[in-house]
């Protein structure tokens, strides 16, 4: 019998020290409740010194000092979905794309 294929690893390095665990809590419930499934695993690393950062599959697509701060959930989303399944429509997410096209 053949494994499943595993979805993408979502890997969320944090400041422990900075108290930013319920922050990453939150973001990875975030993702886990829109891709579900689709996902393999969404991993929390605690670390020190003022570290936030996220991969997917190894891939940094966010970094605090780089980035400017903290994603929002949108951004957060965003970004996953543009490497998981770009043709997604996030809902609500995506209504100003979607008005964009339109208008």
């Amino acid at each position: 019998m053949t494994e499943p294929k595993l979805g993408p690893r979502i890997a969320i390095t944090y400041c422990s020290m900075c108290n930013w665990l319920l922050r990453s809590a939150w973001m990875a419930q975030e993702l886990l409740q829109t891709f579900g499934q689709d996902l393999g695993e969404v991993v929390l690393i605690p670390r020190t010194g003022g570290i936030f950062q996220i991969h997917y599959d190894g891939e940094l697509i966010w970094d605090r000092t780089v980035d400017g701060g903290f994603p929002d959930v949108k951004q957060l989303k965003q970004r996953v979905r543009d490497r998981l399944d770009p043709e997604r429509d996030l809902g609500h997410l995506d209504d100003h794309k979607k008005k964009l096209v339109q208008g």
